[in-house]
């Protein structure tokens, strides 16, 4: 399961109206929280836009990708975790 979360870096980016146009817009069909008080990126020590957690079926962060790029490095992690076992 995808999960967005977004923080905002500008102030009309807590504007729900103005996230939303971008979502859609960007065709984002997966669900995007609005983190506008910062919740999750502190939770998550996060300090950088924008930043990849992924977690496994156990709830363990596995792999955390600063900045843009490493695509085929993130898709491989993904391809992994969707491949394990809840259990192993």
């Amino acid at each position: 399961m995808i999960i967005g979360n977004h923080a905002p870096e500008f102030r009309h980016e807590r504007k729900l109206e103005n996230v939303r146009r971008e979502v859609k817009e960007l065709g984002i069909h997966y669900p995007v929280c609005i983190d506008n008080d910062f919740v999750n990126w502190k939770a998550y020590r996060n300090r950088y836009w924008p930043t990849k957690y992924l977690v496994d079926k156990r709830g363990i962060i596995r792999y955390v990708r600063i900045g843009e790029g490493g695509y085929a490095s993130t898709e491989a992690m993904i391809e992994q975790l969707l491949g394990e076992n809840p259990g192993s």
